[in-house]
């Protein structure tokens, strides 16, 4: 019976850490979104007020377009 709970608690760690790494590289993303100008954010397709709801996916997709 100690495996499974072993799994189990290995599993909800890893999924933990996954999703800190997820926020951790929204939040260096959001930073870096900061750090451009008005114009630069504009130029693809963004706005600041966008900065709280913006993942890194969607930067690559507007400067893709």
């Amino acid at each position: 019976m100690d495996i499974p709970m072993s799994r189990y608690h290995s599993s909800r760690w890893s999924q933990l850490k996954r999703h800190f790494a997820n926020w951790q590289r929204r939040a260096h993303s959001r930073h870096e979104l900061m750090n451009l100008s008005d114009r630069t954010l504009r130029d693809i397709g963004l706005a600041r007020c966008d900065m709280g709801t913006v993942g890194p996916q969607v930067v690559l997709d507007a400067m893709i377009e």
